[in-house]
């Protein structure tokens, strides 16, 4: 049977077709020749910008902040570094297997858990959660099993190093240091008021990081703390911080007192040995704690003084003469000024007596007829002088500026020179209390209370501010000294000894009317042969009606002093003795 093949004949492709086809697929081709122009000529830098910020991050913020130590080198804030350890399945190797080959996740946990103190694997194993890119297997790790996961040379592990703040002393120097908060920014205390100067920054790191943003595998270490070797150093002395802390904790307690502050300072340069505030907490789980904990009130406070301004304005009266050393003053226990009647604190007179004697009893009517020989302008412009209502510079908390009454009616208004005689109808900080007695002990200079060695202060020591004059301040501490050898001080006394005192009983004035509420306060210089510490102990509403500066601040103080002459190696002296004070 003949085949026969079948005949295909081709037409001719329509010349319009064939043009509209060529022009169309010769515009695609244009147009992607030009979108790749645009990408990698034109548009090339930003494109390498964006893949950096995706596939890198770089690092100029601080990582780190410089430890703070006492005065003997003593850890109390330090940066502890830690890691988190990151896992990529993907690239799971242990050390001497093929390239090509991926370990299982159940291979890897097995050697990690026995590192991280994991009894059971599958705490490990539940992170994973059928991931394998960027897991955060585990927070926290300390630098010992850090190092030992490095040891384990396997690929896909990847340690991130960090710091976390931490605090040694625990409570000891919360009030002081502070805190720093889960982001390391300084939220109190010294870690906030001289941030600027604990925080370390780092050098420039390149971080590399997979497309979800978390950190690859590689041989570089981000976040590697650049050296710095120094330190914040405090005029603390951690032994005497504890005594103190110690010793007005058990007062505070006893008393049921809302809070109380004790501070031991050099009155010659102002360089603080002690500082400690009760209540206080742990600045290491500063969030269990409400924010009332982490003020610092010894300076941003503001309370009467009350009888430990006495000797104050006793200087003040000494330096114009109103009194002379040997002089004497009524007391009969009660006096009308401007139509309100003063008392003593105990409603009680003590006839003529003397200006020793009007510490030791700690007579408001004596030191009201006292004062009332100055004129009044004087005397505000006295108040005015000792800075009663400036703020203090220091390198603590932003201190308050204490509250004087206007002069026109200081001076137009008697009862306010009359009350502002025994410290009431103005209102200072505690550490300003603490300056102004660190002068009558000096000798009559300003000195600026500060706890950091680098502190400098702004005065130049040739030309610093005098308050009161050398013979004045000099009279005043032996008339202090009083208090202690037989007044209401008489608890602080300790044999072969010289101590000067005050103490203070203080009505509390809430919203311009004074209550049941005390401030309880005692301040002490010593040794008086040779003034070199100033002690204030501040007990702010100790709970009994029978509370007062001599039964609930003198006891702290005295366990403090006996601290300080121990640690300081304060040589004992007897009133025999010569004062060995020069005169500057």
């Amino acid at each position: 049977m003949k085949k026969y093949k079948k005949t295909i004949y081709i037409l001719p492709l329509d010349q319009r077709r064939f043009k509209l086809l060529y022009i169309f697929s010769l515009l695609i081709i244009l147009s992607l020749f030009g979108r790749l122009v645009k990408l990698q000529v034109f548009d090339a830098s930003d494109l390498q910008k964006k893949a950096r910020l995706i596939q890198s991050s770089k690092t100029t913020s601080f990582k780190k902040r410089r430890s703070i130590v006492d005065r003997n080198n003593r850890l109390i804030a330090y940066d502890k570094p830690l890691y988190k350890l990151w896992a990529h399945p993907k690239y799971f190797n242990f050390p001497g297997d093929s390239i090509k080959r991926v370990r299982s996740i159940e291979e890897v946990a097995k050697k990690l858990a026995p590192i991280l103190d994991l009894k059971d694997e599958k705490i490990l194993l539940d992170k994973f959660n059928n991931k394998i890119n960027g897991i955060e297997l585990l927070d926290k790790i300390s630098e010992e099993k850090a190092e030992k996961i490095k040891n384990l040379q396997i690929s896909g592990l990847d340690l991130f190093k960090y710091s976390q703040r931490y605090y040694p002393q625990r409570e000891l120097y919360s009030n002081l240091v502070g805190f720093v908060n889960d982001e390391n920014k300084g939220s109190a205390g010294l870690e906030l008021h001289l941030d600027n100067q604990i925080k370390v920054f780092n050098k420039s790191n390149l971080i590399k990081r997979g497309g979800d943003g978390t950190p690859l595998p590689d041989n570089s270490s981000p976040g590697d703390f650049i050296s710095d070797y120094k330190s914040l150093g405090l005029t603390i002395d951690s032994k005497l911080q504890k005594a103190s802390l110690n010793a007005l904790t058990m007062q505070v307690n006893k008393w049921k007192a809302k809070r109380g502050f004790a501070i031991v300072m050099d009155v010659n340069n102002g360089q603080i040995l002690s500082l400690v505030t009760v209540p206080s907490y742990d600045p290491n789980k500063f969030w269990q704690y409400d924010s009332e904990f982490f003020k610092g009130w010894y300076s941003q406070d503001l309370f009467e003084p009350g009888s430990t301004f006495k000797p104050i304005n006793l200087a003040l009266a000494l330096e114009e003469k109103i009194i002379h050393k040997d002089g004497l003053v009524e007391d009969n226990g009660k006096i009308n000024v401007g139509g309100w009647t003063l008392f003593n604190w105990d409603k009680k007179g003590n006839g003529f007596i003397d200006y020793p004697t009007v510490l030791q009893v700690s007579s408001n009517v004596g030191m009201v007829k006292i004062m009332q020989n100055l004129d009044p302008i004087i005397y505000w412009n006295w108040l005015k002088n000792l800075g009663i209502n400036k703020n203090l510079e220091t390198d603590l908390y932003e201190s308050t500026a204490g509250q004087l009454k206007r002069k026109d009616l200081f001076v137009n208004q008697s009862i306010e020179p009359a009350v502002a005689s025994f410290g009431k109808g103005f209102s200072i900080s505690p550490l300003k209390l603490v300056q102004l007695h660190a002068a009558l002990a000096n000798g009559g200079f300003e000195v600026t209370p500060h706890v950091t060695s680098t502190f400098k202060e702004k005065i130049n020591e040739n030309s610093k501010k005098q308050f009161f004059s050398y013979e004045a301040t000099q009279i005043v501490l032996e008339w202090m000294e009083s208090v202690v050898d037989k007044g209401s001080g008489s608890g602080v006394k300790i044999e072969g000894y010289r101590i000067a005192g005050k103490t203070g009983t203080s009505q509390k004035a809430i919203n311009g009317v004074y209550t049941s509420k005390k401030v309880c306060s005692f301040v002490a210089t010593l040794p008086v042969n040779d003034p070199k510490y100033v002690v204030l102990v501040v007990v702010d509403e100790p709970s009994n009606s029978y509370a007062y500066g001599s039964t609930v601040a003198v006891p702290v103080a005295k366990e403090i002093i006996e601290s300080l002459i121990v640690i300081e190696k304060i040589p004992p002296k007897t009133k025999d003795h010569e004062m060995i004070v020069k005169k500057p």
